[in-house]
């Protein structure tokens, strides 16, 4: 999700409410301590330098129980952070403390901000040494073209 879809969700809402990726409601006096944008500039394990760059929201859960964030306030949050910072079409990451600091994207699941958890993988897999999966034989079909170029048994 970016920050534009973000927003125009946030325009909607009577009160804001977040989820872990489990569905167990964030507490309702969370704090957004951080805004900003955070860049990742990299090498991948194929030799492609790569650039990401992401809007970053990091929550917190303080001991002050009777605060509460309005979706008008973190519009306002984020109003004032774009005078800084180019963020509309950035995807947001979401940094929130499990057993250590996790990292999520974000959806909204008809009246929450749902946390995603976020996968690693390999982003260059036709460099990377990884043999490609072969198919079972077991799930060919006769009817299937075999021993062609686009046949599927030969893999």
């Amino acid at each position: 999700m970016t920050i534009q879809n973000f927003k125009e969700i946030l325009t909607q809402l009577p009160e804001l409410g977040f989820k872990t990726p489990n569905g167990n409601a964030i507490p309702e006096h969370l704090h957004i301590t951080e805004l900003g944008i955070t860049t990742k500039h990299f090498i991948d394990c194929g030799g492609t330098v790569r650039t990401e760059s992401h809007a970053n929201f990091q929550l917190w859960v303080a001991n002050d129980t009777e605060h509460r964030l309005t979706p008008e306030k973190l519009l306002q949050i984020i109003t004032h952070s774009e005078k800084h910072f180019a963020l509309d079409a950035l995807d947001i990451e979401v940094e929130y403390q499990g057993e250590t600091i996790g990292k999520y994207g974000i959806d909204f699941t008809g009246s929450a901000f749902t946390l995603i958890p976020k996968q690693t993988n390999c982003l260059a897999l036709d460099n990377c040494g990884i043999p490609k999966q072969k198919r079972a034989l077991n799930t060919i079909t006769a009817n299937e073209p075999c021993c062609t170029p686009d046949g599927n048994c030969c893999i």
